[in-house]
């Protein structure tokens, strides 16, 4: 098949993917401000929206590690191929898990799938082996950081405000969530598109239509466009499970855990490591949960998220390798 049209496939994929992780994890980024009523779910999506589209378009490192650190794109046989096979089994796994209301990560589908599918192609010598290990260690350990931080800022407000009143409490964060809720979803942009600039990137580079890893200004505008209209379709369910189904949560809860999570997201992006959003903010909001009152929280709905976070990288990685495999039969 000519080049062009399989890059071609690879934009319109990688932008769907793109569009399905805005309405996909950009929920949890708003799920506790709508949650607690701090905002409309109409104005945190025309905020979120806006803010993922900001975000996305000033930052490029993540795209860079995406493009290069799981394995190198110029030195790959059907480089575009493994990208095609890589962008149907992470939107394959986010559509199954979102229709399910999982809050499973867009990052670990994308990263699995990623290498599952260089393995299947070039054998697990076309992995780059540290980079892999730098970006698996970024998503175990940041999700353990933000749920240290998040039971650490709770624990403080508890201390802080103990003898505050709690209705006036609740209204004075309640309107502080506006301003979290906004931080969280550039947080997001800053991250999570960077992905699909990344893939598309590699997909260049693999295609000999560029000879390194800057991403091209309209890639940049065409992710952080297709994930601020994802974002603008919202996702429901996962909101419903992320606001309700892990413990009650109050404004000052809220806004607790929305400042651990851009904070530890943010951090990543500046040290141009992907992480998963979902995980990130999830477990904050266990760790707020937990400050709050160990009890409340109900860990058989956080258990069955983990171990959704668990099987996604196993799971996208033998996806695209089957998926792969298929597409040799038609080449």
């Amino acid at each position: 098949m000519d080049i062009y049209i399989l890059v071609g496939i690879v934009i319109f994929l990688a932008l769907a993917f793109d569009f399905i992780n805005g309405f996909h994890d950009t929920a949890n980024a708003i799920a506790t401000s709508v949650s607690t009523r701090a905002l409309s779910p109409r104005m945190a999506i025309i905020i979120a929206s806006s803010m993922n589209f900001i975000g996305a378009m000033l930052f490029t490192g993540v795209a860079k590690t995406i493009g290069g650190q799981v394995a190198n794109p110029a030195e790959l046989e059907h480089g575009v191929e493994i990208v095609i096979a890589t962008l149907i089994a992470a939107i394959v796994w986010n559509l199954v898990t979102w229709w399910f209301g999982i809050p499973s990560s867009s990052s670990h589908a994308l990263i699995g799938a990623l290498a599952g599918a260089v393995v299947s192609g070039q054998g697990f010598g076309g992995i780059n082996m540290a980079g892999f290990k730098d970006i698996v260690l970024a998503l175990i350990f940041s999700p353990l950081i933000a749920f240290s931080l998040g039971f650490i800022v709770m624990w403080l407000f508890k201390k802080i405000f103990a003898n505050a009143s709690p209705h006036q409490l609740n209204k004075n964060f309640r309107r502080g969530q506006i301003v979290t809720a906004a931080f969280q979803s550039f947080t997001h942009g800053t991250n999570d598109a960077q992905k699909a600039m990344g893939i598309i990137t590699f997909a260049l580079v693999a295609a000999n239509l560029q000879d390194n890893l800057d991403v091209p200004f309209w890639v940049k505008v065409s992710a952080a466009t297709a994930m601020a209209l994802g974002t603008s379709i919202g996702g429901w369910k996962i909101i419903k499970t992320m606001g309700t189904k892990i413990f009650k949560i109050e404004p000052v809860n809220g806004f607790a855990a929305d400042i651990s999570a851009a904070s530890v997201i943010l951090t990543a992006t500046l040290t141009h490591l992907p992480v998963s959003t979902t995980h990130v903010i999830t477990s904050s909001i266990l760790g707020v949960g937990s400050a709050k009152r160990f009890s409340a929280v109900k860990w058989g709905m956080a258990g069955k998220i983990v171990v959704s976070w668990v099987i996604t990288i196993p799971i996208s990685a033998l996806l695209a390798a089957l998926i792969y495999r298929i597409m040799l039969l038609f080449m």
